[in-house]
């Protein structure tokens, strides 16, 4: 016989970082789900400490999917990328190393086949990547590493996987000599441009390459240049891409975004970089219409219809009360921008100075991930809010995505046995990324090679605490679907 044990706590919320805590409890009325997945560290996996989160639902979900973050910096717990279920129990974490910060974790289709993405590397103090982009299987086990040509280094603002099997990516490349005295700086001064490059994924080869010095001039910039700022040491990021995808009308153009120039850029893929046209910015090529302007912007998307998606951030400098995840509405032949929709968070003032992203859902359900305010949120298509959620401080997620994933670990499962008071064990399990496991089946025995059936228990969280009537001294614990087909099981472990 076996019995089932669930860990509630009441969530306590202070403003430091250390006084984050999560549980089940009720709040004004609504359920307050809170996930820190069993209590970090681990029973059964000490190793990993992810950062803490909670997950507020409001309303009704569309069809389940599963939340993916990134946290490049460590607040409470450990940062890295991470998988957790609408209810912001965790499913996947992968930390961070010393060496390798990971951003922009995401689920893509490479070869017909999702594949999760993300970047890794190291993140300078000017706020871009120095690294190299991943591309992992449903095992999590990683099938290419792209790097770009010529010796230079990926960024992790953008990495995109297209259908033809390359890869559109953001490069931050420094350039000397530069005139900026008509921006206040050195005559001899240094630039960091906004490069993006398509790649082909198997062979690394360079396929197209557009770099912002050549078309975008340093005065479209909004981007002050600060004393001691244009050096060697520091130089000048006037542009800071951090945005490239295709267009939806598969013309083979791009959009890409340059957070400092406030502007986004259709340009051709083809020798010369042909622009197309500017939105926003100081040299728009269209009217913007009320509410369409945006300001440090962040992850630009184009839909069917002629909609493009941004997060607007607002900030820094402020320019708007409110962070904005944005749907606007091009029409190129009167070349106008319209606003279609805003979503502004409902109950707290969030103004992202950085990172953030707007992920138009098939539906028309908007999540959008915060940026710097460590929140994520999902409203309906008419703007109600149906699912909020907060990272602890100190640790935000630079984009935040819901995405269908199925995750099949090579790695087998984990447990550990501790005493229980009054007699017995209690087993905790886990699987690491698995995402089929429905029941924990526990195994006990006097030997490591004689273990028997003693208990079993719905899977509850990351890691699941199983109590039984049997002392062992070894146990195991054996992962199964919903339907009873056996998994994997964890190597015998002794009761500590």
């Amino acid at each position: 016989m076996s019995v089932r044990l669930s860990r509630r706590q009441l969530l306590q919320r202070t403003g430091t970082a250390a006084a984050a805590a999560v549980g089940l409890s009720a709040c004004s009325g609504r359920s307050l789900l809170t996930a820190e997945s069993g209590d970090p560290p681990f029973v059964s996996r000490p190793d990993l400490t992810p950062p803490q989160v909670r997950v507020r639902r409001h309303g009704a979900l569309g069809d389940p999917r599963y939340i993916f973050l990134n946290a490049p910096y460590s607040g409470p717990g450990h940062g890295g990328s991470y998988i957790l279920d609408h209810h912001g129990h965790f499913v996947w974490f992968g930390p961070n190393t010393a060496t390798n910060r990971r951003m922009n974790f995401c689920v893509q289709t490479y070869e017909d086949k999702p594949v999760l993405t993300w970047f890794q590397g190291l993140i300078v103090p000017a706020g871009y990547g120095k690294g190299e982009l991943v591309i992992a299987d449903s095992s999590y086990k990683t099938r290419h590493i792209i790097r770009p040509p010529r010796g230079e280094l990926a960024d992790f603002h953008d990495f995109y996987v297209t259908p033809e099997g390359t890869a559109l990516i953001t490069i931050y490349r420094k350039h000397s000599g530069i005139d900026l005295t008509k921006r206040r700086g050195p005559k001899d001064g240094h630039v960091i441009s906004g490069v993006a490059q398509e790649i082909d994924i198997k062979t690394g080869s360079l396929l197209w390459e557009w770099d912002s010095i050549n078309h975008v001039p340093l005065a479209d910039s909004h981007f002050y240049l600060f004393p001691g700022q244009g050096t060697k040491a520091s130089p000048y990021n006037y542009f800071h891409i951090n945005s490239v995808s295709p267009t939806f009308d598969n013309s083979g153009d791009v959009l890409i975004s340059g957070r400092n120039t406030w502007c986004i850029y259709r340009v051709q893929r083809n020798n010369a970089g042909t622009l197309v046209w500017r939105l926003n910015g100081k040299r728009s090529f269209f009217n913007m219409g009320p509410g369409s302007h945006f300001y440090w912007q962040h992850h630009v998307r184009e839909f069917s219809g002629n909609r493009i998606t941004v997060f607007d951030n607002g900030a820094k400098p402020v320019k708007e009360k409110n962070s904005r995840a944005i749907i606007l509405e091009i029409d190129t032949a009167q070349r106008h921008v319209g606003l279609q929709k805003a979503y502004i968070h409902p109950g707290e003032v969030l103004l992202a100075g950085a990172m953030g992203s707007a992920q138009l859902l098939e539906d028309g359900r908007m999540f959008v991930g915060w940026g710097t305010e460590p929140h994520f949120s999902e409203f309906a298509a008419d703007g109600r809010l149906l699912l909020d959620g907060d990272i602890a401080v100190g640790a935000p997620s630079y984009r935040a995505f819901t995405q269908a994933w199925s995750g099949h670990p090579t790695e087998p499962p984990t447990a550990a046995a501790r005493h229980r008071s009054g007699g017995g064990a209690v087993v905790y399990a886990s699987w690491n990324g698995a995402t089929d496991v429905a029941t924990w089946r526990v195994f006990a025995g006097k030997s490591k090679s004689a273990l028997h059936e003693a208990g079993s228990g719905r899977r509850s969280n990351f890691e699941t605490a199983i109590a039984v009537r049997h002392n062992g001294p070894y146990f195991a614990a054996q992962a199964h679907d919903a339907n009873g087909n056996a998994l994997a099981r964890s190597a015998p472990v002794k009761i500590r």
